[in-house]
């Protein structure tokens, strides 16, 4: 008496197959479950046995009854095993058809009523089984349509009597269909900022291409204000983007139930406290963090000198490479992180510092301490640094400026431009950008990046070469004065 179902494990956002194997010997009654499985596999034993019960189905009361979660050397997180083990018990006790079973691969959490909730990873358990040939998936009536999205026919079942009915073929389930489109929110409209043109200007190039920004200045300036409504400038996520996007937060089990395909850019916002673990990802059993919850979107540090100075430099990697490699004893896991950073602080710890109507209170030993939580390297990683100043009350007074629709249609077409053959700068372009290395304190990297900050510049003015006055403006915003003094 001996039958298999299968499932997967998830190793990071990678599904690894596992085969739920039932034995059922004669023996005094027990049941055990082996295979390296955390506490929550462990207890899938009670979940299964009263929810097998609840769907008025026989127990194997008079057998040993044995379940292995092969192969047994690969850790097994989460109770997305309960299906899978209720079922393989049911084919072993030859209650269901092995064969019919094998043909599918099922995930879901079996409750003591014997409903079958929900659990992480949907989609990329679902794309685990079309890549090892199995093109049904049992699941989770709430799960079905994100599991859809993987290209499989997503079985929903909201109880495991109705799973058993489906397998034995006494009841028709019509596979879930994939979303069309997802409601997104209503995103701040950037109509709502005042005045500063200069930091607007800003946060339109860097959503054209992409470029990390950082917005420095005294409190009440609008920073934050400002930084939040970058993402209702950026275009929608293509497909294959969106569908990155939509896995990446599933297996955090962040994807909301009522919109399981993500399509606009994400925006996360961790606050100060955050550990490097959750800004980077990490733990015992590797989660994604928020720089790989915010990938294809945007990650803004909010006051960034408060944020710990190992999360922050820990972010240097994935900004330069776009994953973040997370390494165990047991093995790795790979997230993908490729974000826009954004970035907002004050110059001074009182705050003071940029206003022309305060007085900095800091002594220099304070000021200095304060610098020194950002490295230069990280500072490099910036494209384009805006030092905003209080606005004045004309400004402030003023009716509301450009709205977010058509600043947005702009940055559309300056990333068309961009996805073409780059721009070619001009001779004069090409003579400033050799002068401003010799007297600004320029490294290779952020030569690199001043010249893709010109290429967009000269994308959103529609202009087929780099001139010396788009390089120019790429120039103004490298780090402020007040940022480069040690």
């Amino acid at each position: 008496m001996l039958a298999r179902a299968l499932t997967y494990a998830l190793v990071g956002l990678e599904p690894r197959r596992v085969d739920v194997e039932a034995f059922l010997p004669a023996g005094v009654p027990a049941f055990t479950i082996v295979g390296l499985a955390d506490r929550a596999g462990q207890e899938a034993k009670h979940r299964v046995r009263a929810g097998v019960a609840s769907a008025r189905l026989a127990w194997p009361t008079e057998r040993r009854i044995v379940v292995n979660l092969a192969p047994a050397a690969l850790r097994k997180e989460g109770s997305g095993f309960d299906l899978a083990i209720a079922l393989a018990v049911l084919a072993a006790s030859g209650q269901i058809p092995a064969e019919r079973l094998a043909g599918h691969a099922s995930l879901g959490e079996l409750g003591l009523d014997g409903r079958v909730r929900p659990v992480p990873g949907a989609i990329a358990v679902a794309d685990g089984a079309g890549r090892n040939g199995r093109a049904r998936v049992l699941c989770a009536a709430e799960s079905a349509a994100e599991a859809a999205l993987a290209g499989v026919e997503a079985i929903p079942v909201r109880h495991l009597a109705e799973a058993v009915a489906y397998l034995l073929g006494e009841q028709d389930v019509t596979p879930a269909m994939a979303p069309l489109a997802s409601i997104e929110t209503e995103l701040p409209d950037l109509a709502d900022v005042r005045g500063q043109e200069r930091g607007r200007r800003a946060l339109e190039i860097a959503a054209a291409g992409g470029h990390n920004l950082l917005l420095a200045g005294p409190p009440g300036t609008g920073k934050t204000m400002l930084a939040r409504r970058l993402p209702g400038i950026l275009p929608p996520l293509s497909r294959s983007a969106a569908l990155e996007v939509t896995r990446i937060h599933s297996v955090a089990g962040l994807l909301p139930r009522d919109r399981p395909w993500l399509t606009a850019p994400p925006f996360r916002a961790p606050h100060h406290s955050a550990s490097t673990a959750a800004i980077v990802g990490g733990g015992a059993a590797p989660r994604p963090g928020e720089a790989s919850l915010a990938h294809r979107g945007v990650l803004l540090l909010d006051e960034l000198p408060e944020f710990p100075r190992p999360a922050l430099e820990a972010l240097r990697q994935p900004l330069e490479d776009g994953v973040v490699s997370v390494v165990r004893v047991g093995g790795f896991a790979l997230f993908p992180a490729q974000f826009q950073l954004v970035g907002t602080m004050n110059l001074c710890p009182c705050g003071a510092r940029g206003d022309s109507a305060l007085e900095c209170a800091c002594t220099g030993q304070k000021l200095a301490a304060y610098r020194e939580k950002l490295s230069r390297a990280l500072l490099d990683r910036f494209d384009l640094v805006v030092a905003m100043p209080r606005p004045r009350a004309a400004e402030l007074a003023a009716p509301p400026g450009e709205c977010s629709p058509p600043v947005r249609d702009r940055v559309v077409a300056a990333r068309r431009r961009l996805s073409r053959e780059p721009a070619r700068r001009t001779s004069a372009a090409s003579e400033l950008l050799d002068r401003a290395v010799e007297r600004l304190p320029l490294s290779g990297r952020g030569r690199a990046r001043v010249a893709r900050v010109a290429r967009t510049v000269a994308a959103l003015a529609g202009a087929e070469r780099v001139e010396a006055e788009h390089l120019a403006e790429a120039l103004s915003y490298r780090s402020p004065e007040e940022l480069r003094r040690r």
